[in-house]
């Protein structure tokens, strides 16, 4: 047999396999309960979040301690757009403001005023992206003299920044709802087909984490597919040419300013997809779901699978989200097993390892797990 087309078939087969497993992941852990599977869900999610941070760390190299922000602002746009909530945003429109508020109710409509807005996700999706990208040029704009820990601190306080508006927003025109969040968010629908309700095809029940997980995978794959395409384009060899030097990137005519803005923006369309999903799957968004750990976890899976390598990326985002869980399957009944009572909880446990990894990590594989083929960056100066 033709050498090329042995490995052609076998790349083929490999791709074929891959994908079985796939689809028939979430039926694997579905025999251990429904958690898992929902489990899978969320990591699904949080690979999608760690390749848009990756675009900013790994591709950029610009540390981004923030990026939970772009998560949030796409989770309250679907929110917003998809729930009752623009019904008390009108309301307190009327009550604080009554000539701005009467002009709102009649710019909207009386169905906006009494249902609140129902957009279809598939443009709530989109919305959500620009709005996040946008969010990413305003954090991006004022810090593209930072480098380093500097600019770690200032995406940090932007995080939270927009967490504690989040927050507050609940007066004297209810935006956000505050700390009670926004609940009876829209599921995704298509057409009459809801992925809430529990389905029938090919005579096999899809409960809804199977069907959001399908849904998730698609994105996931899609994400990828978005990430690969940009790592090999004219604009990801300029974003690791500024990662690897970027005075002498500016030397070759890379015009930094819009590269460094073009990656904060593709990074944060990325998590603002992550966070429309988010909310469409919970049903219900508050900011405490928000928070720095939540970006520091996201951070976690970039380093240690990997930064700038997206298969390493992935790898780290199913380590990182499944490990808590596992932790909280295992941890807590073996201890009741052989000391009659927890002594540790699983989240001390959990940070401690959490601790230990990175350490680990940087002492021993400080390009991560699965890291980039050390080839592709000694040329990247001279491609880009």
């Amino acid at each position: 047999m033709n050498p090329a087309r042995h490995s052609k078939t076998r790349v083929w087969g490999g791709m074929i396999l891959i994908a079985v497993a796939l689809i028939a992941l979430p039926f694997v852990a579905g025999l251990a309960g429904a958690a898992w599977v929902r489990i899978l869900d969320f990591a699904l999610l949080y690979i999608m979040l760690a390749l848009g941070l990756n675009i900013v760390v790994g591709f950029a190299g610009l540390l981004d301690l923030g990026y939970i922000a772009f998560y949030a602002v796409g989770a309250y746009v679907a929110a917003l757009l998809a729930s009752p909530q623009m019904v008390t945003v009108l309301e307190s429109f009327v009550e604080n403001y009554p000539a701005l508020g009467a002009n709102l109710v009649a710019w909207f409509g009386p169905e906006v005023a009494q249902n609140g807005i129902h957009l279809p996700v598939w443009i709530i999706v989109p919305l959500g992206a620009m709005v996040a990208a946008l969010f990413g040029i305003v954090l991006g704009a004022p810090t593209l003299r930072l480098r380093g820990d500097y600019l770690a601190i200032v995406t940090l306080g932007f995080g939270e920044i927009i967490r504690i508006f989040l927050n507050n927003l609940s007066a004297p025109v209810n935006l956000t709802n505050g700390p009670q969040g926004i609940n009876h968010i829209d599921p995704v629908k298509f057409g009459d087909v809801s992925l809430s309700q529990t389905q029938l095809l090919f005579g096999i029940e899809f409960t809804s984490v199977h069907l959001y997980y399908y849904l998730f995978l698609a994105l996931a794959l899609l994400v990828i597919f978005f990430c690969v395409r940009l790592q090999d384009s004219r604009i990801g060899r300029a974003w690791v040419a500024i990662r690897e030097d970027e005075i002498a990137a500016r030397a070759m005519g890379i015009n930094t300013r819009n590269i460094k803005l073009l990656a904060f923006a593709m990074g944060a369309s990325f998590g603002g997809v992550s966070g429309a999903m988010f909310a469409a799957f919970q049903g219900f968004v508050s900011p405490e779901s928000f928070g720095l750990m939540e970006s520091i976890v996201v951070l976690a899976m970039v380093v240690l699978g990997g930064m700038g390598h997206i298969p390493g990326v992935v790898l780290g985002g199913l380590l990182l989200a499944g490990f808590p869980e596992m932790l909280r399957h295992l941890v807590v009944p073996l201890q009741q097993q052989l000391f009659g009572a927890v002594l540790v909880d699983a989240e001390v446990i959990r940070s401690l390892l959490y601790g230990l990894a990175m350490v680990g990590v940087m002492l021993y594989r400080p390009a991560g797990l699965w890291p980039a083929p050390e080839h592709g960056h000694a040329s990247v100066a001279e491609n880009a």
